[in-house]
């Protein structure tokens, strides 16, 4: 089997048909059919139902179209990071992470890092779902993220679990004490939209839902700096991670919850059965410095 076997099974499986996948390809249709053909022989299976209107994946086709997938991806992640390492003579290494556990201690821990001359640190912001499909195809190292992933190839730890708090418009009531969920409840929220498997909108949303309170959304947003901007405009509050309230924003205040134990999780995400390198054993040696500050309370 070779590579271009596998790029011309993946555009004949999204095209759905063979005269516009060769176009796409650049390549005549009868050689096309040929390497299609080749490959269902080596692998012994059919990738493809030929129809008159054109293709249809058997199953066996749509779980090598995944794989092709993420093989072609991995291989592309290989060569940019041996072109990044030849023209640098560094070590790459690669983290992703969600934006609401950037105003905690990673920072502190990238900063560490770049002090060593020798390595690159390169940083990709990623929802957790696509952590894990980074991490399989090689684009990045680690992942922190809020949401358990559970996948064969990935392996997740707990680092600590972060009290949920509110942010309230500046002077509001709701901001003279702790105030309950109930008490959240009666006040318009500045949401973050819902997507595809579970996310922070699913997690603080249920929170109202399991104890049977409706909520009332004024306004939807995709991120953290314009949901606090809303807030201080006074269109409501919205539920954020405590590490946010490094923020300091002006025009909102941030309060801790009248209900005990809200939390949500800071999760580390890497490749399962990796043997951890010189880079990666550093990198989880500062880790589990500032996750001990973090517990025994000399959070920064």
């Amino acid at each position: 089997m070779e590579l271009r076997h596998l790029r011309y099974f993946i555009a004949a499986a999204e095209e759905r048909n063979l005269t516009r996948a060769a176009e796409k390809l650049f390549i005549a249709q009868p050689p096309l059919t040929r390497q299609i053909k080749q490959l269902e022989e080596e692998l012994g299976v059919e990738l493809f139902v030929r129809k008159p209107r054109g293709l249809e994946l058997t199953p066996g086709g749509e779980y090598f179209l995944g794989q092709a997938r993420q093989l072609l991806d991995k291989l592309s992640a290989t060569i940019d990071e041996t072109r990044r390492i030849a023209q640098h003579r560094k070590t790459v290494f690669s983290i992703g992470f969600v934006p609401s556990v950037f105003y905690g201690q990673l920072p502190k821990m990238i900063r560490r890092l770049r002090q060593n001359k020798n390595l690159e640190i390169l940083l990709y912001e990623l929802k957790t779902q696509e952590q894990v499909e980074a991490l399989k195809t090689g684009k990045i190292d680690i992942g922190f993220g809020r949401v358990n992933i559970e996948d064969p190839d990935v392996e997740q730890e707990l680092l600590f679990a972060e009290p949920i708090i509110a942010a309230v418009p500046a002077g509001h009531e709701l901001g003279r004490h702790p105030p309950t969920m109930q008490e959240l409840s009666e006040w318009p929220l500045v949401a973050f939209p819902s997507g595809p498997g579970p996310n922070f909108a699913d997690i603080t949303q249920a929170l109202f839902h399991s104890r049977g309170l409706k909520i009332r959304v004024s306004q939807q947003v995709n991120d953290l700096q314009t949901a606090l901007s809303l807030v201080a405009s006074d269109m409501g509050f919205t539920l954020v991670p405590e590490q946010v309230c490094k923020l300091n924003r002006e025009g909102v205040e941030f309060v801790s919850l009248g209900e005990p134990g809200i939390t949500i999780p800071v999760i580390a995400s890497r490749r399962r059965g990796e043997n951890p390198n010189a880079v990666m054993r550093l990198v989880n040696s500062i880790l589990h410095e500032l996750v001990e500050n973090r517990l025994s309370g000399r959070y920064p």
